[in-house]
């Protein structure tokens, strides 16, 4: 039967595909394909990880045996036997054997898919002791995971020999999959680049959340703040997600497969038209010309950004070499090239590098979270704070910069300033990392200091930023969720989060006015850059250089392709003046 959860659309298009379903407690499950060869070296990993948990619960058996009946606990020695019977148990192991064969699923996720299934045949019992068996088996199969452990993202596609992850998606009966998860951090969600999924759905989120950004900067249909989703949609189900309407269709009929289908065929026509605007120059109508920049998370995405027709890279996420590594951080060596590698694949255009941003919705990894501490992590150790409290982590970082700075134009970004002395003391360190390199007879570039403005206090203050900085950047996303108090990341105050909120925009266009008052370059590199609806606007109160995902530029040049910034000057200034701006931005 047909049912639609509704939840926030946060990344456009749609996507059709069976579901799979992932557990928050099974996220650093692989999921790939494997070649209809390798099916059966699949089943025998399998069976050999069976075998060494069974001979492993053996062991403890007999350890207990030779303890003796006094100290051998019978509950134990029970749950033992269990342990047991559940490894040898036949819907068990004819279901990964299906998902095997059938699915060319690889071992761990064909084990996952089926405990998924079976654990909601154990929820719906009415018997409490039998549903609580469901902790039983899942702790069979963590123990099964754990030996054949081996990838550590839920949605990362290894390289298989002789056919990479679409073409063996092709191979499967052209199944098209989507991802149902309860949360997905920014790092598990930067490797749909090389996954099986088309879309995905999460119980939690917001808009703005970290990971809402990133699909939608992937242009990956997505759909968060699900509430319930991941419970409700079973593994295989047939599901749409419509990412421009927000909602989620399990199991449709074929009237809406057809209609959804024929949408989904329209939106790629409407991207394969807006390619031909490539190497169209980013002119208003009345000659303006506007820097078009793309936000990157890896150094590899400098291709992307190019072929969009980017000129340049406004924000690069530094953030992103430092997450899901156990704590472990990158050394010098490593940020040096990978910075390096970004300068030159933009060959000779400007490389914004913003330093690391961690906290909040974007945490290290599962295991390391500066801001765990804090009540609340928005408010806490993150950013720029984060860096100054380790100096040694930061100094390694500028250094790794201003070596990259010698192989291209290399700008330095510095998040969630907000304190004269917070400026004092990065200038401070950059100082400190140029007198370590030269101690060394290191080579290094020059760098063009910028500072985000996205804490009201900075937005307030900007002439302080600007007798610093040689440039600003907006950070709309988190201005926006500071100047109204409101957790971006939170889909039940998601309807409070206004871009458009009068406080909002007085912010911006006083730092937009002020910083062409000192003669210094401004961009925003928030979501509101890449946002269409908010172009025209964004131009009108003077903006001239935007930066967005790849993804986003040319949506945005057709818009500015359309615009007169003589005539949308004094309309700008109306929705400034209003008490409901989001009235006018249809005029």
């Amino acid at each position: 039967m047909t049912f639609v959860v509704h939840g926030l659309a946060v990344s456009r298009g749609v996507a059709i595909g069976r579901a799979v379903i992932v557990s928050s407690s099974r996220l650093d499950v692989a999921h790939y394909f494997v070649p209809a060869d390798q099916c059966l070296v699949e089943i025998e990993r399998l069976r050999a990880a069976r075998n060494a948990v069974a001979e492993e619960i053996g062991r403890v058996q007999q350890g207990l045996h030779e303890l003796g009946s006094n100290d051998a606990h019978p509950e134990l020695t029970a749950l033992l036997d269990v342990h047991l019977m559940l490894l040898q148990d036949e819907q068990l192991i004819s279901g990964v054997k299906h998902w095997i064969l059938e699915r060319h699923y690889n071992a761990e996720w064909a084990l996952t898919a089926q405990l998924e299934i079976i654990a909601r045949q154990f929820d719906e019992m009415e018997d409490p002791y039998l549903r609580e068996r469901k902790a039983d088996l899942e702790q069979v199969v963590e123990r099964m995971l754990r030996t054949m452990r081996g990838v550590a993202s839920p949605v990362v596609a290894p390289p298989v020999k002789g056919a990479g992850p679409q073409a063996l998606a092709d191979a499967v009966d052209d199944i098209p999959l989507v991802l149902i998860a309860h949360d997905l951090s920014p790092a598990d969600m930067l490797q749909f680049k090389q996954s099986v999924f088309t879309g995905f759905v999460t119980d939690v989120g917001g808009k703005t959340s970290h990971t809402a950004i990133v699909a939608r900067s992937m242009d990956i249909p997505a759909v968060v703040g699900a509430r319930s989703a991941s419970q409700v949609i079973r593994q295989d189900d047939w599901v749409i997600i419509d990412g421009d309407a927000g909602v989620v269709v399990i199991d449709p009929s074929p009237v809406l497969l057809a209609e959804y289908g024929a949408k989904q065929r329209q939106g790629e026509v409407e991207r394969e038209r807006l390619s031909r605007l490539k190497n169209t120059p980013a002119v208003t109508l009345d000659g303006q010309k506007i820097e078009l920049l793309a936000n990157i998370e890896q150094p590899e995405d400098a291709v992307g950004a190019l072929k969009a027709g980017a000129v340049g890279v406004g924000l690069f996420r530094s953030e992103f070499l430092f997450m899901g590594r156990n704590g472990k951080l990158p050394d010098e060596e490593e940020q040096y090239q990978a910075y390096r590698r970004a300068a030159e694949g933009m060959q000779g255009l400007p490389v914004t590098i913003r330093t690391v941003d961690v906290g909040a919705d974007k945490p290290l990894d599962r295991s390391t979270r500066p801001a765990d501490d804090h009540l609340n992590p928005s408010l806490g150790l993150r950013a720029i704070r984060w860096s100054l409290a380790e100096p040694a982590m930061f100094l390694v970082q500028l250094r790794a910069i201003l070596r990259a700075a010698a192989h291209g134009s290399v700008n330095l970004l510095i998040p969630m300033l907000a304190h004269a002395g917070e400026i004092r003391q990065t200038l401070a360190l950059v100082d400190k990392a140029r007198e370590q390199l030269d101690a060394r007879g290191m080579v290094y570039g020059p760098l063009r200091m910028g500072a985000m403005i996205e804490v009201p206090a900075a937005a307030l203050t900007v002439p302080l930023f600007l007798r610093h900085f040689d440039f600003l950047s907006i950070g709309t996303n988190d201005l926006i969720q500071y100047t109204l108090a409101i957790d971006r990341a939170d889909e039940a105050v998601s309807h409070l989060y206004d871009p458009v909120h009068p406080a909002v925009l007085q912010l911006i266009a006083g730092t937009i006015a002020q910083c062409q008052a000192w003669d210094k370059s401004v961009s925003v590199c928030g979501e509101m850059a890449g946002d269409v609806t908010m172009t025209r606007l964004l131009l009108g109160l003077g903006l001239r250089s935007f930066s967005m995902h790849p993804s986003q530029i040319l949506a945005v040049k057709q818009q500015i392709l359309r615009c007169d910034t003589s005539r949308l000057q004094a309309w700008a200034q109306n929705v400034l003046s209003a008490d409901d701006p989001a009235a006018l931005m249809t005029d």
